[in-house]
């Protein structure tokens, strides 16, 4: 009866019950996934990671946990951004190079996450330091002309695939690693880089001109020999033609020049042909 009578009394007991509904009752987005901890302790997870679950069905909504019990840590289960610092490079052909990348991931198994490195910003750092270096080891195997050339694609899955090795201890999965640029530093390496890049270009013109010389005269050499054996094969089927053939050839050799002058006597025999061939009697 006093209970009925004191409104104070209904008061704090609504007051308490909205307490313990509000303590109870939490809200999972489908972004996210819950880590129900039991006094420090993971309990299970809600709406947890999985490929093959279709949209709307993971779990997501308002969840129950025991009140001051159960405490909940969210961890993001869309496809995060993994930005690099700037690495430097030493390629194989020794181009010191300044190479701007980075990488997508997603947290496949946050209980594995909060286990080893507590956080997601624990877990970005370490995958920051694994690729970093894998990065550096990789593109230091590499000469520069593979670095901008379509084998870079094969070469960014390579590294994909071991970072992702190490990732999942970390209870993560890298989706995808690209390279934005890779330049080489300003001032005077740069400009060193270039003198390189220039001799090493000169050069190989310079080799090739020198084989397409080389087989230029060894195809003139071919054709003079074949032309060779062809007067001379028809020297000795027909020496009057090839007197004929060489005179004419003589004829425009020299009068080639509209203003060129010769004088020789009409006995001469360069001018022969001119005279005509007398028939034989």
């Amino acid at each position: 009866m006093t209970l009925t009578r004191n409104p104070i009394l209904w008061a704090a007991l609504a007051f308490v019950l909205i307490v313990v509904a509000m303590a109870s009752l939490y809200t999972v987005p489908e972004t996210k996934q819950a880590i129900v901890l039991r006094l420090g302790k993971p309990e299970r997870i809600v709406n947890a990671y999985d490929v093959k679950a279709p949209f709307g069905t993971s779990g997501a909504g308002l969840v129950m946990k025991v009140p001051f019990v159960e405490n909940v840590i969210f961890v993001d289960k869309r496809v995060l951004d993994l930005d690099m610092e700037a690495q430097t490079v030493l390629t194989t052909d020794q181009l010191r190079l300044v190479v701007d990348a980075f990488a997508r991931f997603r947290i496949i198994d946050p209980l594995r996450m909060v286990q080893t490195v507590g956080s997601e910003q624990n877990a970005n750092d370490a995958l920051k330091r694994i690729l970093a270096s894998k990065l550096r080891n990789e593109l230091g195997k590499q000469p520069f002309a593979a670095l901008l050339s379509p084998e870079r694609g094969s070469l960014m899955e390579e590294i994909q695939q071991t970072v992702n090795r190490q990732a999942r201890q970390y209870g993560a999965e890298i989706v995808d690693v690209r390279i934005k640029r890779a330049d080489l530093p300003t001032g005077a390496t740069l400009d060193s880089a270039y003198q390189r890049m220039r001799s090493a270009r000169q050069q190989e013109a310079a080799t090739i001109r020198a084989q397409g010389q080389k087989q230029a005269q060894l195809v003139t050499a071919a054709a003079d020999a074949q032309a060779a054996s062809t007067y001379a094969t028809s020297f000795g089927k027909d020496p009057d033609f090839y007197a004929f053939y060489r005179a004419m050839q003589a004829y425009r050799t020299t009068f080639s020049d509209n203003s060129s002058t010769v004088i020789l006597s009409p006995n001469n025999e360069f001018l022969r042909e001119f005279e005509g061939r007398r028939p034989n009697r």
